[in-house]
């Protein structure tokens, strides 16, 4: 019991205490005692209660600083949705019914020709826009609530806060919630002229980043006095029509496609709508591309024309020629000439606007444009200069420029399609389809000339070739005489009298034919029908019942078909055919021709190639004949040759060739094929960027130091082949350099680093020619002959500078004046050459370059010579831009371009011949030798004159228009190209020697170690020591004679040096020491040398220096004169220290 009382007592103390005790100042006292009574004091552990305190931080203190600022992350992105959703919830019971947001008037529907003021006429709103900018002065940020969902992921977080600071930041968050709320005070809406109550209050958190409201831009109206004329003209165009269309479509979005058939006036139009809508006002130059020259030059005098500006306002510029000025607004320039630009300015700042018209025929540039652009759109958005890009097309491969790929950051672009005037055409297809389509071509052609109402004739061929064998059988067939009479004004009586003569001339003829028919050998006849008419089995489409009757009328029996045949070779003069030629290679006047009407009383007929399908629109065409064939260059990816075959086209290209037949009325198409076979074609044409070498596109981009070239957005990439094929030569041609281990495991592939470019790459990249002839420029400075290389470089970069051996159409006399002719001008080239036979084609191509120049390049002297006129003067420009591009490159050189440039002499045509096979060291081929006596004659006549290339297994030959044809001596030759016929010819051939390949050619030899016989030595004129190695030349291991090179860098190049410096060879002030020597010098070089050690004290410290060459150790010795002084010493006796240390460094008597 005492126990339990004497608790009870301290227990009733301690509840006494605690009910009177005050705490101040962190200590407790009694109320009702003396201060002196310290026995009642009682003093609370301030210190405990710290330790306490700590306990608990220390519990906090296990996270880390990284997961604190993750926690403190979360916190607040719970905080937010919860504000989020309480905001969505809110505004969720005022949001308007379907059927009232169907009251409200959409924008689109607001025309442009109204004023805003109009249109707001009753309507009161209490949110006010900001229709005017006003100063920017400084105020309290405003937060507005819109009517609208917010994406979660897209809101910003505040700047994170140390871990001191974590409590603190999480309770003023808390408390800031309830500051942040925002109160929406909306009723129902009534009826729609009711406006929705916002309330705004200034935001009062100031760590908040303030919502900025979106000035309003003015609109902007360009006007243009247009000529009366013109502007009736303008209105005719299909896409003056979707003007509001199109131009809304680019105001809202950065890239926007354009897809309208050749005619709908998309080229001359749109560029007028964005200078009429200010593009081009302020913010900077609106560019159109256009694939060709000519187009870009006719496009920018049209526009001009129609807008009633100078050539100052719109002005074009192309390789070698435009008129630019400061004050352009519209600039017309080829693809080409953009990609340049963007070498010097990657954003294209100047421009506001991008056009990139003719997308469709899919060049190389356009392709490489589009890609780069997508990029350069981003950037230019984020520096608050956005750039429009439109690309418009004909016939348009959508998923091409709407892929993943391509826009993988945006949205993929809006299209709009324009109505094209076309008139409707009706198709034909053959019942069979025949190979000799050329044969086929001329039996249609007859056919619609003798029985279809006027109108012109365009026929789809090949090439030259068949261009002139077509017009030269039609103009047999049908001469047209100038000056003949009209017959034009009774063309349906005559045509009628003509019917009415046929068959009663089918009927006197009818019984001897049937006579002749039972005599006629089948079997001597092939079993494809002569001609296959198309009325009965064609598919055809009605153009208009009340139209004259078009259609092809079929013989209903054999012997109208026999009779058929036998008339068709009967020349008829009553019904002039007027035809015209049409390719690339034609000269512009005669291309001009095509545009002329035709003489009165002659029907046009044109024979064309593909050059007809986009390029130009040809007027007065009704009837289209199409082989279905085209002239394409294959390139094979693996070798990197390129050849050119006959192959089908494309079902967009038939489709371009049949609409040329509706630009001006209704028209037909006669498809010498059947549908069958056009149900086979390819959809579309192949991208060039696929059926070519891409070298020169891999240079320029790593020249814009895009590395990684197969990660560029191509709308249609090269194969990986392809780049690596490009890579391989130009590392070849020292244009780039790998990095790092190349040689790695197939699964290690993707983390392998493009190869970089090099200093000898980026100059490269300056010549606007292809990397192989970069390279012989570069070389040519060595070896000083660059006013030569110039002019030769030209004339390989511009195909075709002679005349074909192809007899024209129009060619006067027979066919053995025409071989005369040729003969003639081929004896013409032959002595061309002169002395420097071994420089081959080069050497034609130069002194014809050079005697076109010296005559000032007329016309006639050109055809005198079988030169075309358009090639040379291809070949004047590029000379001029070439020269200016070396002289900045090599300011010292100081080239002009001079017309009466002498012939070279033997050393530089001997320097020209290296530098040949310096750029083309991958086109080397070597002859077979002769075939075993008593070889098959068939084997035979396959190894004469055949060579072994480095590319390809197959045999390849001389071609016979080459002046090196009837040589067979030349054992090696490097040609500039390659073409498939009937055999693979090369063509510009020039005469090599195989030592030349270790010194041009490295990376495609494997060579042997040095040669001890003859002995390595030391140069006096370079400074370096050479010796003889052999070894192998190509991917045949072409094997040739031991070659004195420089010493490969390795020890035993150092062991020669000292030699050689030891000997007194390198400084010949040394050599009076050399009898005085205490070890031999040849010590150096012996497999023992190790074993003394001077030998290997001279070793190391001239590779610690890298002095290998006289040249390396007079530059060290500019910085550090007393350099090997101390190693040299070792070799020679006390006595001559003194003289050696006064000369040193011996540079007194070098020579």
């Amino acid at each position: 019991m005492g126990k339990k009382r004497k608790n009870n007592d301290a227990s009733e103390s301690s509840r006494s205490m605690d009910g009177n005790t005050v705490q101040l100042e962190g200590i407790s006292t009694v109320g009702n005692v003396a201060d002196n009574d310290t026995n009642m004091l009682v003093v609370i552990p301030k210190k405990k209660a710290k330790i306490k305190t700590k306990v608990v931080e220390k519990k906090v203190k296990k996270l880390s600083k990284k997961e604190r600022k993750r926690l403190t992350d979360i916190i607040q992105r719970k905080e937010n949705k919860e504000r989020r959703a309480n905001l969505l919830e809110a505004l969720s019971k005022n949001q308007a019914s379907e059927e009232e947001m169907k009251r409200f008037t959409s924008i689109t529907e607001v025309y442009t020709q109204n004023y805003k003021s109009d249109l707001a006429v009753g309507d009161t709103y209490e949110m006010k826009i900001n229709s005017i900018k006003r100063t920017k002065r400084k105020k309290k940020p405003m937060k507005v609530i819109e009517d609208k969902e917010e994406d979660p992921e897209s809101e910003d977080t505040d700047q994170m806060s140390t871990d001191e600071e974590v409590e603190a930041i999480m309770e003023e968050q808390a408390s800031a919630q309830t500051k942040d709320d925002v109160t929406v005070e909306a009723s129902s809406i009534d009826s729609i002229n009711q406006p929705l109550q916002v309330q705004i209050e200034p935001a009062k958190n100031p760590d908040s980043k303030p919502v900025k409201n979106a000035d309003s831009k003015p609109s902007v109206y360009m006007h243009l006095n247009r000529i009366p004329e013109m502007q009736a003209a303008r209105l005719k165009l299909p896409i003056l029509a979707e003007e509001q269309v199109v131009m809304e479509t680019i105001n809202d979005n950065p890239i926007v496609i354009i897809c309208g058939e050749t005619g709908s006036g998309k080229t001359t139009q749109v560029p007028q709508f964005l200078y009429e809508a200010g593009y081009a006002h302020q913010s900077g130059i609106i560019c159109v591309t256009e694939p060709r020259r000519v187009a870009a030059i006719s496009m920018s005098k049209r526009v001009a024309a129609e807008m009633n500006l100078t050539d100052r306002e719109i002005s074009y510029q192309i390789r070698f020629e435009g008129n630019t000025t400061p004050e352009t607004k519209i600039k017309f320039v080829t693809d080409g000439v953009l990609l340049k630009e963007a070498q010097q300015d990657p954003l294209l700042t100047k421009y506001s606007v991008i056009i990139i018209d003719e997308a469709h025929e899919r060049s190389v540039y356009t392709d490489i444009l589009i890609g780069l652009l997508s990029i350069v759109l981003r950037q230019r958005a984020k520096r608050g200069r956005p750039l429009k890009l439109i690309i418009m097309s004909a016939t348009l491969r959508i998923e091409d420029f709407t892929s993943s790929v391509l826009f993988r950051y945006s949205k993929p672009p809006p299209i709009i399609k324009v109505e094209a005037r076309q008139f409707p055409v009706t198709v034909h297809f053959n019942k069979k389809t025949i190979e000799d389509y050329v044969s086929e071509a001329y039996k249609k052609v007859c056919k619609i000339h003798r029985t279809l109402p006027e109108g012109g004739i365009l026929v789809f061929v090949t090439g030259q070739q068949e261009v002139h064998t077509l017009v030269r059988k039609l103009r047999k067939m049908f001469p047209y005489i100038p000056g003949q009479a009209n017959l034009e004004p009774t063309k349906k009586e005559s045509r009628r009298e003509r019917q009415r003569k046929e068959k009663l001339l089918q009927e006197e003829k009818k019984e001897s034919l049937l006579e002749d028919v039972k005599k006629i050998d089948l079997n001597s006849f092939s079993v494809l029908p002569q001609d296959d008419e198309v009325a009965e089995n064609d598919y055809n489409i009605d153009v208009n019942s009340d139209e004259e009757n078009t259609e092809l009328k079929e013989e209903e029996d054999e012997e109208e078909d026999l009779k058929a045949m036998m008339k068709e070779e009967t020349p008829d003069s009553s019904i002039p055919l007027y035809l015209l030629p049409l390719y690339s290679l034609l000269s512009s006047d005669k291309q001009a021709q095509v545009f002329e009407p035709a003489p009165e009383g002659c029907r046009m007929c044109i024979i064309a190639t593909n050059v007809a399908e986009t390029s130009l629109t040809i007027p007065n065409i009704r009837y289209v004949v199409d082989t279905g064939k085209t002239k394409t260059k294959f390139y094979d990816k693996v070798t990197g040759v390129s050849t050119f075959r006959v192959t089908w086209v494309s079902q967009a290209s038939a489709n371009q060739r049949a609409g040329r037949a509706g630009r001006m009325g209704p028209g037909h198409c006669y498809r010498l094929y059947s549908s069958a076979v056009f149900s086979d074609f390819e959809l579309f044409t192949p991208p060039e960027i696929t059926r070519r070498p891409v070298e020169d596109l891999v240079l320029q981009m790593k020249s814009m130091r895009i590395d990684k070239v197969a990660n560029f957005p191509f709308p249609t990439p090269p194969a990986n082949e392809q780049i690596k094929a490009a890579e391989s030569l130009l590392m070849s041609l020292g244009a780039l350099h790998p990095v790092g281990n190349q040689s790695i495991r197939f699964n290690d592939l993707k983390k392998v680093k493009s190869p970089v470019i090099t200093d000898l790459g980026m100059v490269m990249a300056t010549f606007p020619v292809a990397p192989r002839y970069a390279k012989m420029l570069m070389l040519a400075k060595t070896y000083k002959v660059l006013p030569y290389a110039v002019a030769l470089v030209a004339a390989l970069s511009v195909d075709e500078l002679f005349i074909d051996s192809i007899q024209p159409s129009d060619a006067e006399g027979d066919k053995e004046k025409w071989l005369s002719k040729v003969a003639k001008l081929s004896i013409f080239r032959s002595n061309l050459i002169g002395n420097a036979f071994l420089l081959g084609d080069m050497m034609v191509l130069l002194k014809a370059v050079g005697a076109c120049e010296s005559e000032g390049c007329a016309v006639s002297f050109c055809e005198r010579l079988g030169i075309r006129f358009k090639a040379m003067r291809e070949i004047r420009k590029l000379r001029i831009q070439l020269t200016n591009a070396v002289n900045t490159a090599f300011p010292e050189e100081d080239l002009v371009v001079d017309p009466n440039l002498p012939p070279p002499n033997e050393e530089q045509n001997l320097a020209l011949r290296k530098i040949v096979l310096g750029g083309l060291a991958d086109h080397v081929a070597r002859r077979n030798p002769a075939p075993p006596p008593g070889a098959d004659k068939t084997e035979c006549n396959r190894l004469k004159g055949s060579f072994q290339c480095m590319q390809l297994e197959d045999l390849v030959y001389i071609h016979p228009e080459s002046v090196m044809f009837k040589n067979k001596d030349v054992e090696f030759v490097v040609y500039q190209s390659m073409i498939e016929t009937s055999r693979l010819y090369m063509r510009g051939l020039c005469c090599i020697e195989a030592h030349w390949f270790p010194e041009l050619a490295p990376s495609y030899c494997v060579l042997s170690k040095p040669l001890e016989e003859p002995p390595p030595r030391y140069d006096q004129k370079t400074g370096k020591v050479f010796c003889h190695r052999s070894g192998s030349f190509g991917r045949c291991n072409w094997e040739f004679a031991p070659t004195e090179m420089e010493f490969p860098d390795s020890v035993e190049s150092y062991r020669w040096f000292a030699k050689f410096l030891l000997d007194g060879d390198v400084f010949p002030a040394l050599a009076r020491f050399k009898s005085s020597l205490l070890l031999n010098a040849s010590t150096m070089v012996k497999s023992w040398a190790k074993l003394q050690p001077k030998t290997d004290t001279v070793l190391k410290v001239l590779i610690s220096k890298e002095a290998k060459t006289r040249d390396r150790l007079i530059g060290i010795w500019k910085t550090e004169p007393l350099f090997f002084q101390a190693e040299y010493l070792e070799w020679i006796p006390e006595s001559l220290h003194g003289e050696v240390i006064t000369l040193w460094p011996p540079l007194v008597s070098k020579s």
